[in-house]
C-alpha cells in the first residue's frame, strides 16, 4: 500500500472525528515531510517498506539540522499515532516506531502572565464598539476558562449555561467549566453589542464570535488582537504572548489559589494528569509555601 495514500486516508479519519482543522493540517504536513524524505534518500514509497531505522535517520538528519527536541519530540508523536491507525485497520502487524524513543529535552519553563499584566491587557480594550467589546470578552475567556484556542474559535451560544459553558474540546470530548459572576455578564455585554451591531440580521455563522462580517474568526487574527493587548499592556518581553500562554496562567493561578491538581486536570480537558502536572513547574517555590501555610494542618484543627 502507498505510503501517501494511507495518510490521505489518515486525514480523512482525523477529519470524520472532528479533529480541528489546523491539528490536522499539521499532522499531515509532519507525515509529508517523512514520505519526502523516504522518497529521496530511500527510494521508499509503500508503507510496508518503512522501518524503525529510516523514521530514526530521518529525526537525526533533523537533529543535525538544528531542530530543537521538542520540535523532534512532536514528530515522532505524531508517527507514533499515525503507525498506531495502520496497525488497528490492519495495514501493518508491526509498528516502525516500537523501538524508537524521544530524545531528552531540556525542561523549559513557560512564564506566565502575572495578574498585574492580565488587567493592563483588560484596560487596553475599553471601546464600546463591536470589536472592542468582542475582543475583550474573548480576553477574558481565556483567562478565566483556561479553554484552547479552538475551543473558543468554534465556541456557540447553545454552549453557555447558567453558570458553566460546555466545551467542545480535542477528539470531540466534553467538559464543562465554570461561568464566574463577571465572565457572565461580560458574555451577556458582548450579546447584546454584538446584536445591535448586526441591527437584528441573522449572523451567518454559528458561532458567538464572529468578525465585523459575520465570519468565523482565525487563529491569526486572535493573537493578531491579543499581542496588541499585551503591547498597551507593557507585557514582558520573556513573555511569549498567545492564546495558549493565557491557558497555561489560567492553570499557574488556579494551582496557586488552591485548586487541586485533579480539578485542574478535568478543567483543562488533559487526558492525562502528568500533562497537568507540567504546570506545577511554574509556579515559584515561595508561592508554595505562601500556600502551604495558608493551608496548614494545625491552623485548620478545630
Amino acid at each position: 500500500m502507498l505510503f501517501r495514500d494511507t495518510i490521505q486516508e489518515y486525514e480523512f479519519d482525523c477529519c470524520s472525528r472532528k479533529m480541528a482543522p489546523r491539528a490536522v493540517g499539521g499532522y499531515i504536513k509532519m507525515l509529508g515531510y517523512l514520505a519526502d524524505y523516504l522518497e529521496q534518500n530511500h527510494k521508499i514509497t509503500e508503507l510496508e517498506e518503512i522501518k524503525g531505522i529510516h523514521i530514526k535517520k530521518f529525526l537525526m538528519e533533523k537533529e543535525k539540522l538544528g531542530r530543537k527536541p521538542s520540535y523532534i519530540n512532536d514528530l515522532l508523536k505524531v508517527y507514533k499515532t499515525f503507525f498506531r491507525y495502520c496497525l488497528n485497520e490492519e495495514y501493518l502487524t508491526k509498528s516502525p516506531t516500537m523501538n524508537v524513543h524521544n530524545v531528552r529535552q531540556p525542561k523549559v519553563l513557560i512564564r506566565s502572565f502575572t495578574e498585574a499584566e492580565i488587567k493592563g491587557m483588560l484596560a487596553s480594550v475599553q471601546g464600546k464598539d463591536f470589536i472592542s467589546v468582542r475582543n475583550k470578552t474573548m480576553i477574558c475567556l481565556f483567562f478565566d476558562t483556561g479553554m484552547r484556542l479552538n475551543e473558543v474559535i468554534t465556541m456557540c451560544e447553545e454552549q453557555i449555561h447558567d453558570n458553566y459553558i460546555v466545551v467542545h474540546g480535542k477528539g470531540n470530548k466534553e467538559r464543562v467549566v465554570p461561568l464566574s459572576p463577571v465572565m457572565a455578564k461580560q458574555l451577556f455585554v458582548y450579546k447584546r453589542v454584538r446584536e445591535r451591531y448586526f441591527n437584528g440580521n441573522c449572523i451567518p455563522k454559528p458561532f458567538l464570535f464572529v468578525s465585523y462580517r459575520g465570519e468565523k474568526l482565525t487563529a491569526e487574527a486572535i493573537t493578531k488582537f491579543l499581542k496588541k493587548a499585551a503591547k498597551a499592556a507593557g507585557v514582558r518581553s520573556e513573555v511569549r504572548v498567545s492564546p495558549h500562554t493565557c491557558r497555561h496562567t489560567f492553570a499557574h493561578l488556579q494551582l496557586k489559589n488552591g485548586l487541586d491538581i485533579y480539578s485542574l486536570s478535568r478543567l483543562m480537558g488533559h487526558e492525562h494528569i502528568k500533562i497537568t502536572q507540567r504546570y506545577l513547574d511554574g509556579i515559584k517555590d515561595e508561592e508554595i509555601l505562601l500556600a502551604a501555610q495558608q493551608t496548614g494542618v494545625l491552623s485548620h484543627l478545630r
